[in-house]
């Protein structure tokens, strides 16, 4: 039995698995959906071709759902890749992974669909947008120019981030209603857009040319490539339902069924919405134009299509938001409960049951970002390590079957060990071509992972003062 101060430092299980799968499809769809196909087409200019990419990034990101699935059923508990990762590898590892997934990686994307929002709403009220400046400034520090401005947006940003981190704070029940409304929404919205497209719409013959415009193979082979990047990056987040893995009811079950409903869900959307770009508009008219969605939806519908899409996003934005600021608190909260970071990001608010104190540091921290305007850079720089870790995460399925062979494994992943295998050297590849293609990117990733290095090392000296004083008090 446990006592009453212990149960009220576990996380209540209150997500079921329509909660869970809405979690996993509401993080991934955020609003590159609306424009990424464009800028694919620069580099690919072959409707088969982009439909392939996409097809070909949905079925990596299933593998990956499949091997987070066996990692997470069997170990569901707070914190996700941060605890395989850890008991994989060992500590160090794993706080590197918190460090750059949240502290740097998530919380950047906290605060680019926090002005994301700002930027869409602007159309329906054009003074929060982020071109609506308050204040600009320039200054010369050591004969160096530097400016700063800050805009409506980016208050009305902040704004976004404390009013959905206080929802979350106050209860996953309130977290889990938002995450479901708006995911339930966005899916909706897409649908009947993609069917009203497909069956109502003006619509272009589809062009079945895999090289329209006559590309060497190498230049065809790079394109997809870049472009399997480019569709695998916008599956990104389906990993952050292990995050959550200590509140849902059922786990060994739940857990592994919603992720891989969650991405197959995202990968019926994704290819079924791509289909109606490429009915909407010629190759040639769709390259380089980053509102996509909105160009196409004129082109089949012919009227003014902003607005439509402008609303698509933002209920699409809000679904990515809240589901963010909802998971990744649980990796500082296990990182605490490590003795890894602030002793109080491990306790649990009495009332509300959730990490509030751990809800708090990261609203603080993606507010600073929004308010520095670095956090776009900050994203581009550690999507690199962010597939790395993927792929370490992966291997370490192999770890656990050989170090823990009797460990409980309700769901073992399908397809073992060719889907794990798969996975991995698919990421490899994204790997090697994203150091050729952005090497300056791709070392600024690494040298971020780092400078964790000595944080961890700090931490570890203030856990080791922190165990001689209690033997002290002891003795």
């Amino acid at each position: 039995m446990l006592s009453e101060r212990e149960a009220n430092q576990k996380l209540d299980r209150k997500l079921g698995l329509f909660d869970s799968t809405m979690i996993v499809m509401g993080i991934v769809i955020g609003g590159g959906i609306f424009y990424t196909t464009g800028i694919m087409a620069q580099n690919l200019p072959s409707a088969p071709l982009i439909l392939l990419a996409w097809t070909m990034g949905g079925l990596l990101s299933l593998c990956g759902a499949l091997i987070y699935a066996e990692l997470g059923a069997a170990m569901p508990e707070a914190g996700g890749q941060y605890i395989y990762l850890s008991r994989a590898y060992g500590p160090l590892l794993g706080f590197l992974f918190g460090w750059t997934y949240c502290f740097v990686s998530l919380s950047g994307v906290i605060a680019v669909l926090a002005v994301a929002l700002s930027d869409y709403l602007s159309y329906f009220i054009p003074f929060i947008s982020p071109a609506h400046f308050v204040f600009f400034s320039n200054a010369n520090i050591l004969n160096l120019e530097f400016q700063y401005s800050l805009s409506t947006g980016q208050i009305f940003a902040i704004f976004a981030i404390i009013i959905i981190s206080i929802s979350n704070f106050i209860g996953l029940g309130l977290g889990k209603f938002i995450q479901n409304i708006f995911t339930v929404i966005k899916i909706g919205t897409i649908i009947i857009f993609s069917i009203l497209g497909i069956t109502m719409g003006t619509k272009i013959p589809f062009d079945i040319s895999l090289n329209p415009t006559g590309l060497s193979v190498n230049q065809l082979i790079g394109g997809l490539s870049i472009a399997l990047v480019t569709a695998s990056l916008a599956y990104a987040g389906w990993e952050n339902l292990n995050f959550i893995g200590g509140e849902i009811k059922n786990p060994r079950r739940n857990l592994p069924v919603a992720l891989v409903l969650g991405t197959l869900g995202v990968m019926f959307l994704y290819i079924f919405i791509n289909y109606v770009y490429v009915r909407a508009l010629p190759i040639e008219e769709m390259s380089g134009v980053i509102r996509v969605a909105e160009k196409s939806t004129s082109a089949l519908f012919h009227g003014p299509a902003s607005g439509l899409i402008s609303a698509a996003v933002i209920f699409s934005v809000i679904g990515a938001l809240n589901g963010v600021i909802l998971c990744t608190p649980r990796v500082y909260y296990a990182m605490a409960k490590d003795k890894l970071f602030f002793k109080k990001v491990a306790q649990l608010h009495p009332r509300f049951r959730t990490p509030g104190f751990a809800i708090l540091i990261q609203a603080i921290w993606a507010s600073v970002l929004v308010l520095s305007g670095t956090f776009e850079q900050l994203i581009t720089f550690v999507m690199f390590a962010i597939i790395v870790f993927w792929m370490v995460t992966a291997a370490s399925i192999f770890k656990f079957r050989k170090k823990y062979p009797e460990m409980l494994r309700p769901y073992k992943t399908w397809g073992y060990p060719i889907i794990p295998i798969v996975f991995i050297l698919a990421t490899l590849g994204i790997i090697i071509n994203t150091i050729i293609e952005h090497p300056q990117e791709s070392l600024t990733g690494i040298g971020i992972i780092i400078i964790g290095i000595p944080v961890y090392f700090f931490w570890q000296r203030k856990k080791k003062h922190l165990v001689q004083a209690i033997d002290l008090q002891a003795k």
